[in-house]
């Protein structure tokens, strides 16, 4: 796993938002929202997805977990379906982690980064949430990222 340290701005977002258990029934959304923004001609190689699980299960009952799938969008973008959300993300420092675009690899890394981020002692800042970032340019090279906000 590469770590890095980076400021990422607040993103300006359309996203659809599920409602349940962590996993697989996430990709479906992700692919709801890519079929939509292919639709209105936003999906292209410069697109960044980010995933962002609002909830902590260790906490939160796995039924009631929030999971967004998000498209980050221009500032002029203005949301016209009833089943895309839109918002902003919260900018700030984070420790990024580029893994392997793989199931296993993204199960590796999410036992793997609070242990990474003691070693470098980095301190996890709760107040904003986790982000899985899929930038298309690293997607087509076969890599993903999730990063972790640290203050």
């Amino acid at each position: 796993m590469d770590i890095n340290i980076e400021m990422i701005p607040s993103y300006k977002i359309a996203y659809i938002r599920r409602i349940g258990t962590y996993g697989s029934d996430n990709v479906r959304i992700m692919e709801e929202l890519k079929s939509w923004a292919r639709e209105k001609d936003l999906f292209n190689d410069n697109s960044i997805i980010l995933g962002i699980a609002q909830d902590n299960p260790q906490i939160t009952e796995p039924k009631d977990c929030r999971y967004d799938t998000c498209l980050v969008v221009s500032g002029e973008f203005k949301v016209d379906n009833n089943n895309i959300n839109f918002g902003k993300t919260i900018g700030g420092k984070y420790c990024v982690f580029k893994i392997c675009h793989t199931v296993d690899a993204m199960k590796k890394a999410w036992m793997e980064i609070f242990s990474e981020l003691s070693k470098k002692n980095y301190e996890f800042d709760d107040r904003r949430p986790i982000l899985e970032r899929y930038a298309m340019q690293m997607i087509n090279k076969h890599y993903c990222e999730i990063c972790v906000p640290i203050l």
